[in-house]
């Protein structure tokens, strides 16, 4: 095929530089002086016309690349060096609570959304066991898809009802303030800093974090990772403890936990510091790695929903705290009648522990 190209492209540049007097054959006796000069005119021509453009690229150039393999990082994914930032010690606090769920209809709490006819909702698409595409049906699936199904069949009578938006874990909250989804379903952690961002539902999972390796590793606790790599996803809570718990370590800082999992099948990466929940996901997807050692730290999820601008009108308030107030009759509902056990031993049965569903947490209101 290359050879092809060439010949048609010098044959159009030699019948360029002849402006058609080519076709005459008395000037294509075989004479040797002639034919030299032949050759030699074709050699000109095909350099002129297909010599191959052999510079490198400069976004190629600029790509990172791990200094240790050569194998650019994932895309999105960058190192920071071991000491550049120290981490702070994590102090007990008191998490303010939800509100709780009243007496109205769906319709009366959140009447444009019901108008509406359907849920936008944001979640990652690659978090397996949490919400991700199954390869065998092409559907979205997970612990996190099947709650959004139980929170629209609440709504509208029809769990489909739902049109899910793909979110990155770096973006989950700058998301929620474009008014592009409803709500966040995507392994979002109740943090006093996030409180004052987002408004949280009561949660809806418990999780420890913990560490993902190899199973050749030596790795079997944070404090091991000196002189090693953790990966995180850039912007997580593990960013922090990773500098609290093993200051010699550098750590990557992914865009997902997929491209984490990558890096430490290329060997950029010793270790994924993060939730059981997904490195539960992780540890199916490739066989020969393990979670190990103790929790480092123990969160919860929560459905994450925008809280009200300051000029916001009345009834913008309003159905801002009705959202809040009928999700949380889902959870609600769904430990009442058994449906949050059967999510969790569907998904997790086998793999993670659990005492059940956490504790509900309201924050006091008016009149109480």
């Amino acid at each position: 095929m290359i050879s092809r190209v060439i010949h048609h492209r010098a044959s159009r540049c030699h019948a360029s530089r002849c402006h058609g007097s080519c076709s005459d054959t008395n000037h294509y006796r075989f004479r040797p002086l002639r034919l030299v000069a032949a050759l030699t005119a074709l050699g000109l021509v095909l350099s002129a016309c297909a010599v191959p453009d052999f510079t490198p690229r400069n976004d190629a150039l600029s790509i990172p690349r791990d200094s240790a393999t050569g194998i650019p990082l994932p895309a999105g994914a960058r190192v920071e060096k071991a000491g550049t930032r120290q981490g702070t010690e994590v102090e007990e606090y008191a998490l303010r609570g939800s509100l709780k769920p009243d007496g109205r209809t769906a319709a009366e709490r959140i009447p444009s959304i019901v108008e509406r006819g359907y849920l936008i909702v944001g979640i990652q698409q690659s978090q397996n066991l949490l919400s991700f595409r199954d390869a065998t049906t092409g559907q979205l699936s997970g612990f996190e898809v099947d709650l959004a199904h139980e929170i629209a069949e609440d709504i509208f009578g029809d769990r489909n009802a739902v049109d899910f938006r793909f979110v990155e874990s770096q973006h989950r909250v700058h998301t929620l303030s474009t008014g592009k989804v409803d709500f966040l379903l995507s392994t979002l952690t109740i943090t006093p800093e996030r409180q004052q961002e987002v408004e949280f539902s009561t949660p809806y999972l418990s999780t420890n974090t913990r560490l993902l390796v190899n199973r050749n590793s030596e790795v079997n606790r944070l404090e091991d990772l000196a002189s090693r790599t953790v990966c995180v996803t850039d912007n997580s809570t593990g960013i922090n403890l990773a500098r609290l718990h093993s200051p010699k370590a550098d750590i990557l800082k992914a865009v997902t936990w997929a491209d984490c999992l990558y890096a430490m099948q290329h060997n950029q990466a010793d270790a994924i510091l993060v939730d059981d929940v997904i490195l539960s996901g992780l540890e199916i997807q490739d066989p020969y790695t393990e979670i190990v050692g103790p929790a480092v730290d123990s969160d919860i999820y929560g459905v994450g929903m925008p809280k009200p601008a300051r000029s916001a009108h009345a009834d913008e308030i309003a159905e801002a705290e009705g959202l809040v107030r009928q999700v949380n009759s889902t959870l609600e509902r769904i430990r009442t009648d058994g449906t949050w056990w059967e999510l969790f031993r569907h998904w997790f049965a086998g793999r993670l522990p659990t005492a059940g569903p956490p504790p509900l947490h309201y924050r006091p209101e008016d009149g109480e």
